[in-house]
């Protein structure tokens, strides 16, 4: 990694602690990490070690108990719940394991929704482009209960990109779907990721998956204990000290 590359992530000696009825718990315990723009990081870690908390504070939607989170150049510390929600809708594409879809809605208005939010003029023209995009523009004007569970996560996917955000979360979105499913899927995210050279951090079980990335972090007890980088990462490094 160049040093002139900025980081999208960063954070510093991050504490996240939830109250329960045996007490405290302390999720995570003091991370201090670095991602940088363009790159793709895997997290990994045994069930209940901190992974999905970490994402849903580099997200902004859950409040680090103490230390510094900074996304795409903002201190999400003073930002109260309006303003996160603002850099999430600028900045950030969340692609969960549930789908997540309105069912009311077709993969078209779905997929503008976001973009209806910050005021687009040309939200369904870019809808559309962003379904394209993802092998769905047949299926445009369909409601999720009409799309596969493959389908459903490929809107998921284009409703993530359609902003061109600088950041993307996805946690285990390939859990609801089929090997060979879930691996178009993944197929399409890495694409899409690396086209729109997006900053990914892709949470998963699966090893194979991970291997993928640029780099992988892995996490127990709310701490991070390694931190590799891949053989994938060296096309990384090559280009982003380009």
């Amino acid at each position: 990694m160049t040093a002139t590359v900025p980081a999208i992530v960063r954070f510093t000696d991050v504490h996240l602690d939830m109250a329960s009825d045996a007490g405290t718990v302390n999720i995570l315990r003091g991370i201090t990490l670095d991602i940088a723009a363009g790159e793709i990081a895997a997290v990994v870690g045994p069930s209940g070690a901190g992974k999905s908390s970490l994402m849903m504070v580099a997200g902004g939607l859950e409040r680090a108990s103490s230390g510094r989170v900074e996304v795409a150049g903002r201190d999400l510390g003073p930002l109260d719940d309006d303003a996160r929600a603002r850099l999430r809708r600028d900045s950030i594409g969340i692609v969960f394991q549930g789908f997540h879809l309105i069912p009311t809605m077709t993969a078209h208005e779905n997929v503008a929704l976001p973009l209806e939010f910050a005021g687009r003029g040309d939200a369904f023209e870019l809808a559309e482009a962003a379904l394209r995009r993802v092998g769905l523009g047949h299926r445009i004007g369909h409601y999720p209960a009409q799309l596969s569970g493959g389908e459903q996560q490929r809107v998921a996917v284009a409703r993530a990109f359609v902003g061109r955000p600088k950041l993307l979360l996805a946690d285990e979105p390939t859990g609801n779907l089929d090997g060979a499913t879930g691996k178009q899927v993944m197929d399409l995210l890495f694409d899409l990721a690396r086209t729109d050279a997006t900053t990914l951090i892709l949470i998963t079980h699966d090893m194979v998956l991970a291997e993928r990335c640029d780099r992988i972090l892995r996490i127990a007890d709310g701490l991070v204990v390694a931190d590799d980088r891949t053989a994938t990462a060296s096309s990384y490094v090559t280009l982003a000290a380009q």
